[in-house]
């Protein structure tokens, strides 16, 4: 179905709902624009580019909606033969929990486009959605630059033990913090010559390498599944053939790759570290077999870490947590107001784009190597 489609839905948009979710109903209103369904909380900034949006397209709201509530009104057609779906933020609009094959099945068939806010996306089965004939966008350049600071710290926290010097001085403990104060010199490092590995040298990874090896004069190596000589020439990176390899000869891994639904490192792959080498996740926390890390770092295997991600959140392994070695986020690495912004104005280019130019016009679509063109 072309985005030109009429549909018989509301062009107003309603005002915010008092109580528990309210969902917005179909009216019928002859229009020759198409619809997109508007998940979550009102917008914030872009304020000028949802008026445009808006003026090309009939934006009906469904606020928070559980699950089942969510697939009723698919079931019911409620919003009618919408082309595309807009979610603004990762922390509102997603209550209907996993974007699985049961959600995606009720979808009408006229639904081409899913633009989201954040980077990951393996609560989306974006296959399913691509034969389907759904494009899914997510907004991994607005959250770029935050995601690549807050990566820049845990680095720095593995090889400053800056998680054993917070804690002793927070304690208030003048024992705790002597000990911090005239042990720590012994056990840390500076950066700079050191070689950080990173697996998966995307728009994240390849920033955060940007940022290592100019201001830290690290040196970068990378893995990924595919060699990126540009990028390699620019950063004068090694590429590494094999995990394996990248695990073994670097100095401080740090894991900036999407999760494909298999962990990535666990006892085997610990084996091929560097004793006394650092890890950093900012991707996903179910990258890493978390057991096998603690083990890791009590055997010294592994000499620190940084998580800003974990496998069961929101509940965070206490084992990792409680070690002075291990600094712990809540999952709030590409959290900024630049970020958000970034996540609002992407997501309304990237359905503004494809109305204009189809799937050509889309900006950060993660799906096209299996759209069902049907």
């Amino acid at each position: 179905m072309s985005a030109a489609t009429p549909t018989p839905q509301d062009s107003g948009l309603p005002p915010p709902p008092s109580g528990p979710s309210k969902l917005s109903k179909a009216e019928s209103i002859p229009s020759s624009k198409p619809t997109i369904l508007h998940l979550g909380d009102d917008i914030r900034w872009n304020h000028d580019l949802y008026t445009e949006l808006q003026k090309k397209f009939n934006i009906v709201r469904t606020y928070s909606t559980g699950r089942e509530e969510f697939k009723k009104a698919l079931q019911e057609k409620r919003w009618g033969d919408f082309v595309g779906m807009y979610r603004p933020f990762w922390n509102t609009g997603g209550e209907m929990g996993n974007w699985d094959k049961e959600l995606i099945d009720l979808l009408p068939k006229s639904c081409r486009i899913y633009a989201s806010a954040g980077a990951g996306f393996d609560w989306v089965d974006t296959r399913t959605l691509a034969a389907h004939g759904t494009i899914y966008c997510n907004s991994a350049s607005a959250c770029t630059e935050s995601v690549a600071d807050a990566a820049i710290v845990l680095i720095l926290s593995c090889y400053r033990a800056i998680p054993w010097s917070f804690l002793a001085a927070r304690s208030c403990d003048p024992k705790e913090f002597a000990d911090a104060n005239q042990n720590i010199a012994a056990v840390t490092h500076n950066p700079n010559g050191s070689t950080l590995g990173i697996v998966g040298l995307g728009k994240i990874g390849y920033r955060i390498a940007e940022k290592a090896s100019r201001a830290f004069e690290m040196k970068i190596a990378y893995y990924d599944v595919v060699r990126l000589e540009e990028r390699e020439k620019e950063l004068g990176a090694t590429f590494c053939k094999t995990l394996e390899e990248l695990l073994s000869t670097s100095d401080c891994i740090l894991l900036a790759t999407p999760f494909s639904g298999a962990v990535l490192l666990s006892t085997a792959q610990f084996a091929h570290f560097k004793p006394g080498s650092r890890l950093v996740n900012i991707a996903r926390g179910k990258l890493i077999d978390e057991d096998a890390l603690v083990k890791a770092l009590e055997d010294g295997v592994i000499s620190a870490a940084g998580l800003d991600v974990h496998a069961d959140e929101p509940h965070v392994n206490a084992k990792l947590a409680q070690r002075n070695n291990v600094m712990v986020l809540s999952h709030t690495a590409g959290a900024s107001v630049e970020s958000h912004i970034g996540f609002e104005r992407l997501g309304i280019e990237n359905i503004l784009g494809w109305l204009k130019e189809g799937e050509k016009g889309v900006l950060s679509p993660v799906n096209l190597q299996w759209l069902s063109r049907d």
